[in-house]
């Protein structure tokens, strides 16, 4: 039997986890986006978007206007070629941010229509959409951030705001989260009917086993959450550049320079010594958690316990999170190249998809329907006790009238 015929939703997964792809191109090109400095080349923005400069005459008059922003301060050297080379990257991750909304926003309405949304997820879509509209406006309120009057006397190279760069990014990451999360109902659909019978027959050795797998995978997806968006106060300091050594900063385990900043919260989001230990105390802990899980869920004997798509999920978190921890200490000894800082930025993606994989194909673990299966376990034992007292109490009752 096809998916399609034993699932009839699962063209409308394929069509989230489809988005959700999208929104992965779009991080990418984000990265390359911020790694070429294009980020600042367009000085205005519009919910719709509008057509490129054309002709030469046009692309005079876009140049011209962007020399009236802080950043053409310290690039007055650029060419209008350099300026057009710019201009595409932050024109077409603009133009892609669009096109993933209409990606989303068609099929919904055509799946709906059809009555191809499963019941209970339309308020999903409609959290989905919001997820992605709001996403553009922290775009515009990002770049906002490096064009102010306020930033024309700055020595350092100017930049939009760190903090408002790990809004965008965490932003685009929730999103994925969510699209990846909603696909993999939809396409689960199927077996939710049964999960509640594979529980049952399942050993409380494989339940606990599996529970505790899963609540350690959600941590692991949490923290690579968290340091992918630490990575982008790295990126928004340019603090990659600095303490190029591995495992200590320079001569020390922990910079002196750390708190150097006054108030001290400054240093959290600003400081380069501060972002950068901060984002190698999460990326370590991220890969140890990663080792620790695969190590505990594919230990002797235990791996029998999991389903085979949980043994898939643990192999993929082995190798994304060992090859992203080595890709990120290469990055750094490097210098940031350009190849590896934008590999490293998707390769944080390609963790967090795994962590969530592996928590998804968990779910016959999780607490809820756990509980519930206990619970209904306990009322049919009690039922069982109940007629087979009843059933003693009558044979008795029968005996006792035959002696009479």
């Amino acid at each position: 039997m096809s998916q399609a015929a034993s699932n009839p939703y699962a063209n409308t997964g394929k069509w989230i986890l489809g988005t959700a792809g999208l929104v992965v191109g779009m991080i990418h090109v984000g990265g390359v986006t911020r790694l070429t400095q294009s980020g600042l080349s367009m000085t205005d923005w519009s919910p719709l978007g509008s057509l490129p400069p054309i002709s030469k005459k046009d692309w005079e008059k876009e140049f011209d206007r962007y020399k009236l922003f802080p950043e053409w301060q310290q690039r007055k050297s650029m060419t209008l070629s350099d300026f057009q080379f710019i201009y595409a990257w932050e024109y077409g991750h603009r133009m892609l941010g669009r096109f993933v909304g209409v990606a989303f926003a068609m099929p919904w309405m055509y799946f709906t229509f059809k009555g191809r949304i499963p019941k209970g997820y339309q308020k999903r879509m409609v959290g989905l959409l919001a997820m992605g509209g709001t996403q553009g406006m922290v775009g515009w309120w990002m770049v906002k951030s490096g064009l102010g009057d306020d930033r024309r006397d700055e020595k350092r190279e100017i930049r939009v705001r760190p903090v408002r760069l790990t809004s965008h990014l965490s932003m685009a990451l929730a999103t994925y989260g969510a699209l990846l999360w909603t696909g993999f109902d939809i396409l689960g659909i199927p077996q939710e009917a049964s999960i509640k019978d594979q529980v049952k027959k399942l050993s409380k050795d494989a339940l606990r086993h599996a529970q505790k797998l899963r609540s350690t995978s959600l941590v692991l997806a949490g923290l690579t959450f968290c340091t992918a968006a630490s990575g982008g106060l790295v990126a928004g300091n340019d603090a990659g550049r600095a303490y190029n050594t591995w495992p200590t900063m320079g001569d020390e385990w922990i910079p002196s320079e750390i708190m150097d900043l006054v108030p001290w919260q400054r240093n959290l989001t600003e400081n380069t010594a501060t972002v950068q230990f901060n984002h190698r105390i999460l990326g370590t802990t991220t890969a140890f958690t990663a080792l620790y899980l695969v190590g505990a869920g594919l230990s002797r004997n235990r791996g029998m316990l999991l389903t085979p798509q949980a043994r898939n999920g643990l192999y993929a978190v082995g190798i994304a999170a060992t090859g992203q921890f080595a890709l990120g200490v290469t990055t750094l000894l490097t210098y940031v190249p350009f190849s590896l800082a934008a590999a490293h930025q998707l390769g944080s993606v390609v963790v967090f998809t795994s962590g969530l994989y592996l928590a998804h194909s968990l779910r016959y673990a999780r607490p809820a329907l756990v509980r519930a299966v206990v619970t209904s376990s306990i009322s049919t034992s009690a039922s069982t006790t109940s007629r087979g007292v009843t059933a003693t109490v009558a044979q008795v009752a029968a005996s006792g009238a035959k002696a009479v």
